[in-house]
């Protein structure tokens, strides 16, 4: 256990040092300053005159958001046509067959919103094919859409006045070539080291230590895994994910898997600071998204490594921890680590199933994915802080009889509207969709078996497991209390308007504050301005988003976990 314990405090350390640097080379990404990596500006260029694009053409956030969502709108058609037609498309050795429509709206939805909700097994339900060319390539598309979201409002945060954020194109393009793209390739060498399979045929025969044979899954994993990693996406190649023992075959594979899901969250709060040159903002802001991930790293590693106390009355050891549905050869605090990274970002993720986690360890979860602001997604993670620093900025202001601003533009109600719709969109929608599903489970009963009944798990924990999958959705993360029958048409649509609300309004609210702030009249900082680079504000910040989003959810949580904790426990 000891040595559990030491492996995830190695791989925290390792997170937190590495992103430093990494922050710094992002931000002078960004800024087009010289970078290592500017060899592959031809090719950049390459592209850009292939698809009539000027890249140094500057766009309001009007225009940029316009582009944004174009693309968006473009690879969802992409991806519907080709996972309804796959079964006639080449790379499919295994003649695995198409997705039904309600199944591949939700698939699409859900790979270019970054949540990468899977209702359907990896290996058998997409082909090689679309393995590659919709899954790996959504991958790709929305990991680098938060972060030119992000790279733009780095802009309009740091210019004193303008109406341009930067060119949306750009941004993409640099984001893809110049980062995921070569972090992608690294862990991707790594991974075919240790022994993920990378190569096209079929189904592999075997046969097992019994005398039987066994049909064994490969193809192109390798090439997969990294952008589900690095770019927070977290859909699995295969239908268990990364507790499979070829998507994450060594403890090696385990540390640099869970590494990749936080390291780019984290570099892209270093790379505000670069970018702005207000390196001490960036530390608070840092400090208090990382506070709250070592906390809930704490309390799933005591809950997981300690046991359950109901198998512990029927006399079974409890000495290796609660290892109901997690991999031996990784244990509990691995699990533990991991389902906390996956779930402070929009990753999604698993070595070990959530659904099988104790109470409370399930509850952080949720909470994580509730909040939805520490570290997050790449690029809409701060996004969404940014939106909580706007709000504690401008309550802040009244309490103490200033003018809000921040970073020199005054925060009005404009910027107040927005910023409001937008925090509290996400507890709207997680808590009306799981009250809707409430009501026909307990309503319209009949509705719900001919569904295949949705729930094997009565009581609280199958609330707790409607709950999880709306807020999965809409913090666009992709994990499940895998209990949920979830391939069904009713899950299948509610969720994916989930995961369209919860993505684009957000950022469409987020990139409009920021635009809306670069166009006001910069005011010099003096001895009457709010310091929100301070301690005291990171606390009111921390307390802003704690009020806001997490007690929210709280009557919810009580009906839930909370209540399945005392039934254990008391």
């Amino acid at each position: 256990m000891n040595t559990e314990l030491i492996g995830s405090i190695a791989q925290i350390v390792l997170m937190v040092v590495l992103a430093y640097p990494l922050g710094k080379y992002i931000a002078k990404v960004y800024k087009g300053e010289k970078t290592c990596l500017d060899f592959l500006a031809p090719v950049e260029r390459w592209i850009f005159k292939i698809c009539g694009i000027n890249p140094n053409e500057e766009m309001s956030w009007k225009s940029f958001l316009k582009a944004l969502l174009t693309i968006n709108l473009f690879w969802f058609f992409w991806g519907m046509i080709l996972l309804w037609t796959q079964q006639y498309l080449p790379l499919n050795p295994d003649g695995n067959g198409g997705q039904s429509s309600h199944l591949s709206f939700n698939t699409c939805i859900s790979f270019m919103v970054n949540c990468n909700l899977q209702h359907y097994s990896g290996e058998s339900g997409l082909t090689y094919f679309t393995q590659l060319f919709v899954i790996m390539l959504f991958q790709f598309i929305t990991a680098a859409t938060g972060m030119a979201a992000l790279a733009g409002i780095f802009k309009a945060m740091a210019a004193k006045t303008t109406n341009t954020i930067g060119n949306f194109w750009n941004l993409l393009l640099k984001s893809c070539t110049r980062i995921l793209l070569p972090m992608s390739l690294i862990v991707g060498f790594i991974l075919i080291i240790e022994g993920t399979p990378m190569g096209f045929d079929g189904k592999m025969k075997l046969t097992t230590l019994e005398g039987n044979e066994q049909l064994i899954s490969q193809g192109p994993a390798a090439a997969v895994i990294p952008i589900k990693q690095l770019g927070t996406n977290g859909g699995g190649y295969f239908g268990v994910n990364s507790s499979h023992p070829l998507e994450n075959p060594t403890y090696l594979t385990n540390m640099v898997e869970c590494w990749s899901i936080l390291i780019l969250p984290m570099a892209m709060v270093f790379a505000l600071g670069f970018y702005l040159k207000r390196k001490k903002l960036s530390y608070t802001i840092f400090g208090v998204m990382l506070f709250a991930y070592l906390a809930s790293v704490g309390i799933n590693t005591y809950y997981e490594t300690k046991g359950n106390p109901m198998i512990s009355q029927m006399g079974i050891d409890q000495g290796a921890g609660a290892m109901e549905g997690k991999e031996t050869r990784l244990g509990p605090a691995a699990t533990a680590l991991w389902s906390c990274t996956t779930t402070v970002t929009s990753n999604g993720s698993v070595n070990g199933m959530h659904d099988s986690t104790m109470p409370l360890s399930g509850m952080m979860e949720m909470l994580n994915m509730q909040i939805n602001t520490w570290f997050g997604g790449v690029g809409v993670g701060f996004m969404n802080y940014y939106a909580f620093l706007i709000i504690a900025v401008f309550i802040s202001g009244l309490m103490v009889g200033r003018t809000p601003e921040f970073l020199g533009k005054k925060v009005e109600a404009r910027e107040m509207k927005v910023a409001t719709i937008v925090a509290l969109t996400h507890p709207f929608v997680i808590l009306i969709g799981t009250a809707v599903a409430c009501y026909y489970w307990v309503y319209n009963p009949a509705f719900v078996e001919a569904e295949g009944g949705w729930l094997n798990n009565p009581g609280f924990h199958g609330l707790s497991e409607m709950l999880y999958e709306y807020t999965s959705s809409s913090a666009n993360n992709g994990s499940g209390f895998e209990g949920l029958g979830d391939n069904t048409w009713f899950w299948n649509f509610t969720t994916g308007l989930a995961l369209i609300i919860s993505r684009y309004l957000p950022i469409v609210g987020q990139v409009a504050i920021a635009g809306l702030l670069a166009q006001k009249k910069f005011i010099p900082e003096s001895a009457g301005t709010l310091k929100t680079d301070t301690v005291t504000f990171a606390v009111m910040t921390f307390s802003v988003i704690f009020i806001v989003a997490a007690l929210s959810f709280f009557p919810a949580l009580t009906l839930g976990p909370i209540a399945e904790y005392f039934s254990i426990y008391m």
